[in-house]
């Protein structure tokens, strides 16, 4: 008789390391495809529809939501390395990710957990994108122009009317999450709405500086229904009443833009360097007039100088970076769990990662600018303008000089550093 064969034992379940490397390799490949027209498809600035598609494709919408069928459960440190990589090839769509990543957490920042899970259900099966904003309007207004987003009470919910300008997804979003003021009782609220909605009107925005096409425009919203079970939440009135774990969410939104402005600075590094290596005339006028090797840009010691610094800065701000990512992905775990003074921590080093990367990304897309000379230019050459315009506009929304006076604050005097309501 034949042997009985042993059976053969369940194949483990992938660990935690290993899903991560294949989200990596994943976005990788994305990333690549990306790269190759990124310059031609800034040029056109059309909506990305064809991007988001990609990234559909991949389930990285889905990237940060609870693990199971629809889900894909990963955490933080792994969608921050997501939008890094991403942002080295494109980092229109890198922000329209990172939006998406800190917005489609909105429920579980300002609502319950029942509600969370059943709206994250909804996004892991539809494999939605998130945009919009939760910051709040004041309560009175300076002008008529300023009354932005209001909640009119009406049965079953309430109506909403007004407009907003959003930096992201006007044009392909799935859900919009907004902050809106009650127009009786003055209550600061988060709303989810649908942008297919028939009273809702998208006007994208044309001829940005840079990220074109990160679906960047105005919304309005002309007495739209938004029933209860639509209200994800209530914002106080007082900062220092919002609980520590909802006050995550602006800085998680600031974390992850500054993933994106620290890729698009490696990107356009990276670029340079292989220009560089297969352009050997092209970037060595100044070195030879100065006796430097312009045959030879390997050995150009101006050149050398020129990238030895530029790398350093790109390091120096990585290094910044990625303790704020841990502690941010550590907080963020701990949920109502996470103390006020965890909290202050994790702000600290958000507030240093920002400033770092912001002038690390503006150093470094502007010197590959010059280095570049007159053989770039918006029309032809390798277009390293994309890069810096992109890096423009995403350090402007932020401030360097708040987040180095709150980062002097607490250390001096242990303030806490102040957080904005919204994101």
């Amino acid at each position: 008789m034949p042997k009985e064969s042993a059976a053969r034992p369940a194949p483990a379940p992938p660990t935690a390391a290993a899903e991560d490397g294949i989200w990596l390799r994943v976005t990788r490949e994305i990333a690549d495809d990306l790269a190759v027209d990124a310059l031609a498809r800034d040029r056109a600035g059309k909506p990305p529809f064809d991007e988001l598609s990609r990234l559909r494709e991949a389930g990285l919408p889905a990237l940060l939501l609870p693990a199971g069928p629809l889900g894909r459960g990963s955490d933080w440190r792994t969608a921050c390395a997501v939008l890094r990589e991403i942002a080295a090839a494109d980092s229109s769509i890198a922000e329209l990710l990172a939006r998406h990543y800190v917005l489609s957490w909105s429920p579980r920042f300002f609502g319950t957990p029942e509600r969370a899970e059943r709206l994250e259900l909804l996004s892991a099966e539809g494999q939605w994108l998130w945009a919009g904003s939760t910051d709040i309007p004041e309560p009175e207004p300076a002008s008529p122009t300023d009354a932005d987003l209001t909640l009119t009470p009406a049965p079953g919910g309430y109506v909403l009317t007004g407009h907003k300008s959003l930096a992201t997804g006007v044009t392909v979003a799935d859900r919009l999450v907004l902050g809106a003021r009650c127009s009786e009782t003055g209550d600061a609220l988060i709303v989810s709405v649908d942008p297919a909605h028939p009273a809702v009107t998208a006007v994208p925005a044309h001829d940005r500086l840079g990220q074109r096409l990160a679906g960047a425009g105005d919304i309005g919203f002309d007495s739209v229904r938004i029933p209860a079970d639509q209200v994800l939440g209530a914002v106080p009135r007082d900062e220092h009443a919002l609980s520590p774990f909802a006050s995550l969410a602006p800085l998680a939104l600031r974390l992850a833009l500054a993933q994106v402005a620290l890729g698009a600075a490696e990107g356009a590094l990276a670029e340079a360097r292989d220009v560089s290596r297969a352009t050997p005339h092209g970037w060595s006028g100044a070195a030879a007039e100065d006796g430097g090797y312009p045959d030879r840009p390997g050995r150009d010691p101006y050149l050398l100088l020129a990238y030895g610094e530029l790398v350093t800065a790109a390091h120096t701000a990585a290094a910044v970076v990625e303790p704020a990512t841990e502690a941010l992905a550590r907080g963020l775990l701990l949920g109502p769990e996470l103390g006020v003074g965890q909290r202050a921590d994790i702000a600290v080093l958000v507030a240093a990662a920002e400033a770092v990367t912001g002038a690390s990304a503006l150093q470094i897309t502007t010197r590959v600018m010059e280095l570049a000379g007159g053989a770039d230019s918006p029309t032809d050459g390798p277009g390293f303008d994309r890069f810096w315009r992109n890096a423009r506009v995403l350090t402007a929304q932020g401030s360097p000089t708040h987040s180095l006076r709150d980062i002097g604050d607490h250390y001096l005097n242990g303030t806490d550093p102040a957080l904005p309501l919204g994101i």
